[in-house]
């Protein structure tokens, strides 16, 4: 369903990106972006916390008419019938019928949270509806999703920190570059 438009890949053990390398990759994101919108209209929905940074620095490179939406996750674990779930639930979305949109996110994971959000911007009957995420983590997907651009293809054996991305601390948010630093209780380059 998505091609999987661009992107680069990176040593599976981490790294990081500095911030020119960002800057340059989004700049990249923004003119393919901008041909394939042929200079009409683009409804841009950004999540809230993650996408916020990646968002504001896409939509600046993007040559088209842009309104910007933005949508915040609520994250929540219960227990139903003996078992733990976790629910994933959003605010009310903004009425795009007709219109063509992109999703905009920092991390392509599981990819549960972001199929779930367009499944829900795909009922109100968009024109076309199309996803771009900074970091592409494929190893870890449980949905048949792809994103149709990114920024980086990368493992997903530690947490991203910086350019928007916090560890679970909340600290390194306003680092101008992205690092990966180790998951807890995980080794690096184990295979799962």
């Amino acid at each position: 369903m998505r091609s999987g438009r661009g992107g680069r890949d990176i040593n599976k053990r981490g790294g990081t990106f500095s911030a020119a390398r960002i800057a340059t990759r989004v700049a990249e994101l923004g003119h393919q972006i901008s041909r394939a919108c042929g200079g009409k209209r683009l409804d841009v929905v950004i999540t809230l916390d993650r996408g916020f940074v990646f968002g504001a620095d896409l939509i600046r490179h993007i040559d088209a008419p842009t309104v910007c939406h933005f949508v915040r996750e609520e994250v929540r674990d219960v227990e139903h019938g003996g078992h733990a779930r976790r629910e994933v639930a959003f605010g009310s979305g903004p009425d795009v019928k007709g219109r063509d949109v992109l999703l905009v996110d920092a991390v392509l994971d599981s990819g549960v949270t972001q199929e779930f959000l367009l499944r829900r911007l795909g009922e109100t009957q968009p024109r076309s509806l199309r996803l771009a995420v900074l970091l592409d983590k494929p190893e870890q997907r449980k949905v048949g999703l792809e994103p149709d651009y990114f920024g980086f293809r990368t493992a997903s054996n530690g947490l991203w920190v910086g350019y928007g991305l916090a560890a679970s601390n909340g600290m390194g948010r306003n680092e101008k570059h992205l690092s990966m630093k180790p998951l807890a209780g995980k080794r690096q380059g184990r295979k799962r």
